[in-house]
């Protein structure tokens, strides 16, 4: 028991600063699975106390690295967003989350959360019970795509989801941030 309590304080020893970074992470996936929204006050409050840690622990070098991880998570998401996969909260938590990690853990987190949001996925599509036909839309694309290749027109846009309907990306990013703690960078 002594020997778990040691590897605990050492592994908080190393990884103190991805504490709140986890907390702000949870709180922002408990609101989106709420309510399926991310409020600005708490991207706000990340982004702030980021700024702050990053300055008051590593100075300007600090305030630089958080500012490069906001803008390397707001990069990693805004493609995403564009095209209609996320919303506008889901890429202004990464970014937020970036400014307390700085860019290189932003991009692990970044991967962890795609992982982590695979399985959020498939449970969400099971509990509409739309899983075999999505399963059957990816199969039909992915070999109409090898046999026909470029002979496809592209396909049309769809309606963005209802609210209700939307998968709160952000437990996925919770979970990915419980990856990266888990890791301990």
């Amino acid at each position: 028991m002594e020997s778990l309590q040691n590897a605990a304080l050492a592994w908080l020893r190393v990884n103190a600063y991805l504490v709140p970074p986890l907390f702000l992470a949870c709180w922002m996936a408990w609101g989106d699975a709420r309510s399926r929204r991310i409020p600005n006050y708490l991207i706000l409050i990340a982004v702030l106390s980021g700024l702050g840690f990053q300055f008051g622990a590593h100075g300007w070098v600090g305030l630089g690295q958080g500012l490069l991880g906001l803008c390397v998570g707001f990069v990693l998401m805004i493609g995403f967003y564009l095209k209609g996969g996320m919303g506008a909260g889901d890429t202004k938590a990464l970014a937020a989350l970036g400014v307390w990690l700085g860019p290189l853990p932003t991009l692990y987190l970044f991967m962890y959360m795609g992982l982590s949001g695979i399985p959020l996925i498939i449970f969400f599509l099971w509990r509409r019970g739309q899983l075999l036909a999505k399963a059957r839309e990816w199969w039909t694309l992915v070999v109409n795509r090898l046999l026909l290749r470029s002979h496809l027109s592209p396909p049309s846009p769809a309606l963005p989801p209802d609210r209700s309907e939307a998968v709160p990306y952000a437990v996925a990013m919770a979970m990915g941030m419980m990856l990266l703690c888990w890791q301990g960078m």
